[in-house]
């Protein structure tokens, strides 16, 4: 895969910051998130973008539909549907944006022979993102689906303010 394809739980807290305080929170932490790694970035710019774009699309319709049905179903839906569309945006965004932009910096050929290195019979960049960006990203947003589940609950009070206080005597 292309060095700059990783792997890491940068969605867990905005999709956290979704179920607790809606959409737009979610989302104002993809920007943050985002926006502070431009500083260490690799990637001129272009990763932060793509990493923005999914992540929203990941996390606004998980926090719309929560808001609709707080219950733990209502979270589970809402995570799928994040999901899918960010893993369907994966495809468009990587196709007509940042594929692209890349290839101003590295030719698509070279983008192409990495694919190839680890399938050789991979033939465009379609193929390619299809194979191995599309699934990538699904199981990304899937792990942060899982651990969000696993801690949500524990943390809910917290993030809410409605923790209870331990009181010394």
């Amino acid at each position: 895969m292309p060095s700059f394809i990783k792997m890491d739980f940068s969605e867990l807290p905005a999709l956290i910051a979704a179920f607790t305080y809606g959409p737009v929170s979610g989302t104002i932490v993809c920007l943050i998130k985002n926006l502070l790694h431009l500083f260490s970035t690799s990637t001129s710019g272009i990763g932060e973008l793509s990493n923005f774009l999914l992540g929203a699309a990941f996390v606004i319709p998980a926090g719309l539909l929560y808001r609709r049905n707080k219950t733990r179903k209502g979270a589970l839906i809402g995570s799928i549907s994040g999901l899918l569309l960010m893993s369907a945006a994966s495809l468009i965004t990587n196709y007509y944006i940042v594929y692209p932009v890349y290839a101003v910096m590295i030719p698509m050929e070279t983008i192409i022979a990495a694919y190839q290195a680890i399938l050789p019979g991979v033939k465009n960049l379609w193929q390619a993102l299809l194979i191995f960006n599309l699934p990538f990203t699904f199981v990304k947003g899937a792990i942060s689906v899982v651990v969000t589940f696993a801690i949500y609950k524990r943390i809910s009070p917290i993030m809410k303010g409605t923790h209870k206080k331990d009181r010394a005597s």
